[in-house]
């Protein structure tokens, strides 16, 4: 085997729980293979770049080896490797979220109160 369809790669390789779930994402344009658009029914091969947006950033990674079949994470992890600039793009936007303040730091007092939002509620007419 030296091309699979790049749906059934990615439901082997565990990026997505099944193929149809795949070839929904590779619609949308979230899937890019060799930084091309790609259709569900587009080959890979080893030694393609492939991009997975999921998450912010995406997941950029080269195709190790090929499966047509689901099996363990421990054998689906060996199928592809993640490039140094999307680990790197990673910890970037991990360490920026864990610096990030939290939602409710803006907010002084927190949400108001009953007695506050009936004040409010006169202030607007109601």
């Amino acid at each position: 085997m030296d091309k699979i369809r790049i749906d059934k790669w990615l439901w082997a390789a565990r990026f997505y729980k099944t193929r149809s779930l795949a070839a929904d994402e590779i619609g949308k344009g979230r899937v890019l293979v060799n930084d091309l658009p790609a259709k569900p029914s587009r080959e890979v091969a080893v030694g393609d770049l492939v991009s997975v947006r999921k998450e912010d950033p995406a997941v950029q990674v080269r195709v190790c080896g090929l499966s047509s079949v689901r099996g363990p994470a421990s054998v689906a992890s060996r199928l592809y490797e993640e490039t140094p600039e999307s680990v790197a793009a990673r910890e970037r936007a991990a360490e920026m979220r864990r610096l990030a303040p939290g939602p409710a730091h803006d907010m002084a007092a927190g949400r108001p109160t009953k007695r506050d939002r009936r004040r409010i509620d006169f202030a607007r007419g109601k």
